[in-house]
């Protein structure tokens, strides 16, 4: 069996926040991934996240629109 947990990795030891569904023992393979100290939520966008020189303008917006597809609105009947 395998199983997926995760845990935090602090001053040398590994604490677990999950324990493993029926297993009373198996191996271990750790992956250590570093995580940024203040991560925005996933799927949230942040102001200035893909800043460059130009501002957008209010065309821009306008262009991003969306204004639907007759093939996919006919997908769900509408």
């Amino acid at each position: 069996m395998t199983a997926l947990l995760t845990g935090i990795y602090k001053n040398g030891k590994i604490e677990l926040l999950d324990a493993p569904p029926n297993l009373r023992e198996g191996r271990v393979r750790v992956l250590v991934t570093e995580e940024p100290e203040q991560a925005s939520p996933p799927g949230q966008m942040r102001f200035g996240q893909f800043s460059g020189d130009l501002l957008p303008t209010e065309e821009d917006f306008k262009v991003a629109e969306w204004r639907g597809e007759p093939e996919f609105d006919n997908l769900n009947g509408a």
